[in-house]
C-alpha cells in the first residue's frame, strides 16, 4: 500500500496502489514537453480513489516548488479532461454528462 496525504491539512489520503492514475496530456512547443493542463515546466496526474473521489497531483521541475494533492469534485475533473484533450473513450463513463454540460454552457 502506498498511502498519499492530501497537502490541504486535512488528514485525508488515499491508496496510490488501489487507484487510477490518468496523466496529463502534453504539447510540444519546439523544446518541451508542456502540459496541456498546468502549463510549462509543471505536471498534473489526476487519480481517481478507491472511494471514487478525484484527487489532483500537480509538481514543477522547479527547484522549491512543492508538490501538492488536492481533492477535486466531479465537475472539475471532467474539465480537467477536457482541457487535456481525453477522447471520451477514455474518460470515465459516469463524467460524461457534467462534461457535455459544461461544453454546452461554453456556446455564446
Amino acid at each position: 500500500m502506498t498511502r498519499i496525504a492530501l497537502t490541504d491539512r486535512s488528514g485525508k489520503w488515499f491508496d496510490e496502489d488501489k487507484a487510477t492514475r490518468f496523466d496529463n496530456k502534453t504539447d510540444w512547443n519546439g523544446s518541451d514537453h508542456v502540459s496541456l493542463s498546468a502549463g510549462e515546466h509543471c505536471t498534473h496526474i489526476l487519480y481517481r480513489t478507491a472511494s471514487k473521489r478525484w484527487v489532483l497531483n500537480e509538481y514543477s521541475r522547479w527547484e522549491g516548488v512543492q508538490e501538492t494533492y488536492t481533492e477535486i469534485s466531479d465537475q472539475e475533473a471532467a474539465e480537467w479532461f477536457m482541457v487535456n484533450e481525453f477522447e471520451n473513450e477514455e474518460i470515465p463513463e459516469d463524467l460524461l454528462p457534467l462534461l457535455k454540460s459544461h461544453i454546452d454552457n461554453l456556446e455564446v
